[in-house]
């Protein structure tokens, strides 16, 4: 159990990719047992033999040619005509586009670089300071892993023997939850800093704005309710809802927006398998690190010890936040859910926590991680699409990570929240 641990702080603290991290902390740990080596590719190679793991590359697929085929600039134009009259409207905007094109990206770091890309620049024009613009478009992309469809849920269902499509019904309320009190804090922030100052605006002003507004995306929006609808009715699974999405979004954006042409296709097939090949090989070493854990008996040991600490699910479900918390400032989302999921999920159905409530406060906290220094990927890719450094965003995000710490508990201790819909 050492030499596992201790060659993954090694590797880590080398800053080798994560995958790499799980595949040879397993490999050693797998040595010092002495396992024949022949079951590494075995089990590398069952570990990915899943139905339902086909549901990644074409989620992925899905929001790529969401974000190159003028989906979401048409979600932006909805967004910024729904609360463009507020204070802090455009802050609030990008919010709510975050929150729309979550519904059909999966992904927590493709909303962020979809929406950044337009979103930043209005904020900056609206008087915002670029840190906080930056901060307000990563922390808002996190809502990519929680709004359904999500990778991360499909990977946690995976992992953890629940229903994904239950995990995509639970997310709905606790992501709208999140996403106001996110649009809430950019409201007083802007109030309390005196920027983005707005217009007062008719009624009728408005309404004609959001009514043409919706119109245009009209088809970008009937999306998430075909996929939700299907999978809540029975018509199909959440896998085959991801090739629903994959052939719905590719007729509008080809046929229908006309954003589509054939060197874009290119693109985006070869984006897609870009980041696939990215997610697959952690889903793999992971499966691999798993393996290693449970030979040198970790689950039942890390069950004895939170036995003994919590004492009851109270506490617990306490633990498991300052656990993820810590965890996601140094460990991608994915890798969090497939090494941690398989061991926390037991214990938290023999406290008699609901499955996919205990899914969901999972999925809030790697998601929280996403905005959490020193790895926070959104933050990354903020900086990179604004060009201002990680350290000039952290007081900003700060402010935010208050707010969704106060969040996590609400969702945490009020299950009503994940299962009032199921």
């Amino acid at each position: 159990m050492a030499l596992l641990f201790g060659t993954m702080a090694l590797t880590l603290a080398l800053s080798v990719p994560i995958f790499a991290v799980m595949g040879l902390s397993a490999v050693v740990a797998l040595m010092e047992r002495g396992i024949n080596l022949i079951a590494v590719p075995q089990n590398v190679f069952e570990s990915l033999d899943s139905f339902a793991l086909l549901a990644i590359p074409f989620y992925v697929l899905a929001g790529n040619i969401m974000k190159v085929g003028g989906i979401s600039s048409r979600l932006i134009g909805l967004a910024s005509a729904l609360l463009g009259w507020i204070r802090g409207g455009v802050g609030a905007a990008a919010i709510l586009t975050c929150m729309f094109f979550s519904t059909i990206s999966g992904s927590s770091s493709a909303t962020t670089a979809a929406v950044g890309s337009t979103m930043i620049p209005a904020m900056v024009k609206k008087g915002y300071p670029k840190r906080f613009a930056a901060a307000t478009v990563a922390v808002g992309g996190e809502l990519g892993a929680i709004i359904p469809p999500s990778l991360p849920m499909v990977i946690y269902g995976l992992v953890a023997n629940v229903s994904i499509g239950g995990l995509f019904i639970a997310g709905i309320l606790p992501g709208i939850f999140i996403g106001l009190s996110l649009i809430l804090t950019i409201s007083i922030v802007a109030k309390l800093n005196d920027f983005d100052r707005t217009k007062p605006v008719s009624f009728a002003a408005w309404a004609r704005d959001v009514w043409e507004t919706g119109k245009e995306s009209f088809l970008a929006l009937l999306m998430p309710v075909i996929i939700l609808g299907g999978i809540y009715s029975g018509v199909f699974t959440a896998t085959e809802a991801s090739v629903v999405a994959v052939i719905y979004g590719f007729l509008v954006g080809a046929f229908v927006y006309r954003e589509i042409g054939f060197r874009d296709l290119i693109k985006i097939l070869n984006d897609s398998a870009v980041m696939t090949g990215m997610v697959m090989l952690i889903v793999a070493f992971a499966a691999l690190f798993g393996h290693a854990m449970t030979i040198n008996r970790i689950p039942h040991y890390f069950a004895e010890l939170v036995a003994q600490v919590a004492g009851g699910p109270i506490m617990f479900m306490l633990l498991v936040n300052v656990l993820l918390f810590v965890v996601g400032t140094f460990m991608e989302a994915l890798a969090t859910i497939l090494i941690l999921g398989p061991i926390l999920a037991p214990i938290a159905l023999s406290y008699g926590i609901d499955p996919l409530h205990f899914g969901m406060v999972m999925i809030v906290n790697i998601a929280i991680g996403m905005v959490t220094p020193p790895v926070a990927v959104n933050l990354n890719i903020a900086s990179e699409i604004s060009g201002v450094s990680m350290d000039e965003m952290t007081k900003p995000v700060l402010i935010f990570l208050a707010v969704l710490t106060v969040d996590v508990l609400i969702i945490t201790y009020v299950p009503a929240l994940s299962l009032a819909l199921l």
